[in-house]
């Protein structure tokens, strides 16, 4: 399950909340509150006792379903997730959700909360699709890839179906987005902060360093920075401090003890650097990484209340910090409200370089919905992040009823605002895709982009590379002339466009030889809406060269330097189909392409002792012939191996012919 925390009990309605956050009120204004659409919601069943929730079939809010895990039982949920995630998308009673009018279904395929079952999943998409419905949120996953469930969700989206699902809670890590999450045509929401006074953010200075820094649960907003001198305290235990003066200082510490078993809580160690007058405490990991700590927990001290503002940094920055103190190093940190801020533990891409994930973001952080029980909580994970553009989906088939979903995904992911870190820098797309979610500037716009983010190839020999956006106007209007900029942090790109009626052409170039990723956004703006698409740059040091005749695809290698050996994997896009050959410096290799559409082409290149990547994209437009000895497109062998089993084969034949002749 995609769930970090819980916390019930009877409190006030919040959930307007985060609906207000990312514009849904605005659709209610509008009279747009669901009606007519039906939400497909895989996961531990609903409720639908719930007064909020109320009624199972025709009459009732959830009108269908089934339960995998017990087949002769309605798919009623006895964990609460599912009933979770149902309240954000249609609550209708004490508690309000994105479209309260929305009917339901609810496919059952957990019921503890902690293990599902992917057959289950494949067979709730498959079922979804008989019930008709136009939305499905799947928030819960496998946390690897899953071809079978990528499968049923593209299969279902060529139906017309949009597919809404969590990014998973494994971050703040990257390459931590398994399936459904990693599924290019399902939109991938990964979890922001909320519009609440608990979603802080810190800031920590050391001279001009800026560190990345998260403030741990329970502390408190500061009215203006806390600047002192930096003192290391070891582990934060009594005797750690006892010869140290920390009065009026900002305390380093590490996470835990160096004594085998002993543990010491977060909360044990603020009380004693608040006890002896320190003004802050900064806490290091003590593994890779940053974390999410909590001063207010189950680890807490008995009678216990923050006094100081406490922060986690990383361990690498940690051991960096301390090797650098001396007498006279100050520092500077602050805790402040800010809801646009990616979660800690939201999972982050990439996951391929062929498109971005995840798509976007929505609020993840202590979401207030209902729950078992006729009650409501707070709760985390990106699990409740999903939800929110779920019910924006509904809410823009509902205004567009004609529209498929990679148009309904357009609209929601170039709509977003900005995510930012504590500094106000833009979160890397593989943590925040195009942004949060923003149901407000959706219904506003008048156009759709496609494709709506754009992954250039730029490599040493080939330092340019020009995309095209195609482009639609909803009301069937003319299509405006665009203003068009990129923004990007990267000084050495350049950037240059043309517009064509409906056609945008993108050119970025890359003038430095470095072999980076690189992120931007192209924003296009008409008379009402201004537009984001998130843009990534690959600069290589090889170059794939990719030649098409007569369904035939030519591929070769250039690259500065020595190199022995590079394997081609052929891709058709958005699928798990693949067929691999290979290329050296002194032969070329090719591969039949016998289904026209859009391919992608990865080369891993081998170099010395490394291996470098190199990529490509290609629209095939003319197929081969296929030939009944065609092994190298059935099974992927390569040319060279097709041909020696094709040598041994008449040789075993022509003895056998000898053999029986004799």
């Amino acid at each position: 399950m995609f769930l970090s925390e819980s916390n019930e009990q009877k409190i006030p309605n919040n959930l307007q909340k985060s609906i207000e956050l990312v514009g849904g009120k605005a659709a209610i204004l509008d009279g747009l509150e669901g009606q007519g659409v039906k939400v497909g919601i895989i996961d531990t069943g609903i409720d639908y006792n719930h007064p909020d929730l109320l009624g199972y079939g025709p009459s009732g809010k959830v009108i269908g379903g089934y339960d995998y895990v017990n087949p002769n039982e309605k798919p009623l949920d006895t964990n609460g997730h599912g009933t979770e995630v149902a309240g954000i998308i249609a609550a209708d009673g004490n508690f309000t959700g994105i479209v309260p009018k929305a009917k339901l279904f609810s496919y059952k395929v957990s019921s503890t909360g902690e293990a599902v079952s992917s057959d289950y999943i494949v067979k709730a998409i498959q079922q979804a699709m008989q019930d008709g419905v136009n939305v499905v949120n799947i928030s819960l996953g496998i946390n690897k890839t899953n071809d079978q469930i990528d499968n049923a969700i593209d299969r279902a989206v060529k139906k017309g179906i949009v597919i809404v699902v969590a990014a998973g809670n494994n971050g703040p890590q990257e390459n931590t987005i398994g399936s459904p999450g990693k599924d290019i045509n399902a939109i991938t929401v990964g979890a922001s902060y909320n519009n609440l006074t608990s979603s802080l953010v810190a800031t920590f200075e050391v001279g001009k360093k800026q560190y990345q820094v998260l403030p741990m649960v329970g502390v408190q907003d500061l009215s203006s920075p806390i600047e002192g001198k930096i003192v290391y305290g070891g582990y934060g235990r009594l005797q750690d401090l006892q010869n140290l003066d920390v009065r009026g200082a900002i305390l380093l510490e590490e996470r835990g003890s160096d004594v085998k078993g002993q543990k010491v809580y977060f909360s044990e160690k603020e009380k004693n650097a608040a006890d002896l007058g320190a003004k802050a405490l900064v806490v290091f990991n003590n593994d890779t990484g940053i974390f999410f700590g909590e001063l207010i927990g189950p680890n807490k001290t008995a009678g216990y209340t923050p006094r100081i503002p406490v922060i986690s940094l990383s361990q690498e920055d940690g051991i960096a910090l301390k090797s650098i103190l001396t007498s006279d190093t100050t520092g500077s940190l602050n805790t402040f409200y800010h809801p646009d801020f990616i979660a800690p533990f939201s999972s982050q891409g990439p996951v391929s370089p062929f498109y971005i994930k995840p798509d976007l973001v929505a609020p993840g952080v202590f979401v207030n919905s209902t729950t078992l029980g006729g009650k409501y909580n707070l709760t985390s994970g990106t699990s409740f992040a999903a939800p929110h553009v779920a019910g924006a989906a509904a809410i823009i088939l509902q205004k567009y009823p004609g529209l498929s979903p990679s148009d309904v995904a357009s609209l929601l992911v170039t709509t977003t605002d900005p995510v930012t870190d504590a500094y106000g820098n833009l979160f890397p797309i593989s943590a925040a895709g195009s942004g949060r979610l923003n149901i407000t500037r959706a219904l506003e716009s008048n156009l759709i982009i496609s494709p709506h983010s754009l992954v250039f190839y730029l490599s040493f020999d080939n330092q340019s590379q020009t995309k095209t956006l195609h482009l639609r106007t909803l009301d069937g209007s003319i299509m405006p002339h665009l203003k068009v900029n990129f923004a990007s942090n990267e000084t050495n790109l350049g950037f240059d466009y043309s517009q064509s009626n409906d056609t945008l052409n993108v050119k970025i170039s890359d003038t430095v030889k470095s072999e980076e990723n690189y992120d931007g956004f192209l924003i296009l703006k008409d008379s009402k809406t201004s537009y984001r698409i998130p843009v990534v740059i690959h600069m290589t040091k090889g170059t794939l060269l990719v030649d098409q005749n007569n369904g035939t695809l030519h591929f070769s290698i250039d690259y500065p330097g020595n190199w022995s050996y590079a394997k081609i994997s052929l891709i058709k896009a958005g699928t798990d189909e693949i067929i691999s050959t290979s290329v050296t410096p002194q032969e070329t290799s090719s591969l039949p392409v016998y289904e026209k559409g859009q391919y992608w082409i990865l080369a891993q290149i081998k170099s010395s002792n490394e291996t470098d990547e190199a990529y490509q994209t290609i629209l095939v437009n003319e197929v081969a012939q296929k030939s009944i000895f065609d092994l190298q497109s059935i099974i992927g062998i390569p040319a060279k191996q097709v041909a020696i089993i094709s040598g041994i084969i008449m040789i075993t034949v022509t003895i056998g012919l000898v053999s029986r002749r004799k």
